[in-house]
């Protein structure tokens, strides 16, 4: 039997919508760091806009996800719409499958977001390749894999602010 993603009883908070912008903000932010071709290092406005769109798609959707892609593409120097072209399928498959991700353990979430963002991947590849670059190599594509391993510490930093302080009122029985 798949047991609920979260062990606790604890309620969770509406996720704030500044909070949200704010950590898809930093991402975008980890993303300018200059790390040079190294390989593995995850592609932080997929992960976090992956995230927000599975456990908020009302809030986060392929609009945002457009708008956050042609912004990486500005800041990446990158062809026009290679990213946006990358982040509105991510948006729009961990909008629809949000539902049946949430049931699944943190480690079964990874492993559903991995096709996810190498979907990602390979499409701003496919567009890079069209524009007339050069095929990376398949060491590109561990940043996914790492990625999906960060799943499970992402999602506890960032569900951090929604939960609610215990309370025990004697009274009630939840």
């Amino acid at each position: 039997m798949i047991q609920p993603t979260h062990s606790s009883r604890r309620i969770l908070l509406p996720a704030r919508s500044w909070f949200i912008w704010l950590s898809l903000s930093l991402a975008l932010l980890l993303n300018l760091i200059p790390f040079g071709r190294l390989p593995g290092v995850p592609d932080w406005v997929a992960l976090v806009l992956a995230f927000w769109c599975v456990h908020q798609p009302l809030r986060i959707g392929m609009g945002s996800a457009f708008m956050l892609g042609l912004l990486m593409d500005i800041v990446d120097s990158s062809v026009m719409g290679q990213h946006a072209l990358a982040y509105v399928p991510l948006a729009f498959a961990a909008s629809g499958l949000s539902r049946r991700i949430l049931w699944f353990p943190l480690a079964h979430q990874a492993l559903h977001v991995l096709p996810m963002l190498l979907g990602a991947q390979i499409v701003m590849v496919v567009a890079r390749m069209i524009g007339g670059g050069e095929f990376p190599g398949l060491l590109y594509f561990l940043s996914s894999f790492i990625a999906a391993g960060i799943w499970y510490p992402l999602t506890y930093l960032l569900l951090l602010p929604q939960y609610r302080p215990v309370e025990r009122d004697e009274n009630r029985p939840i």
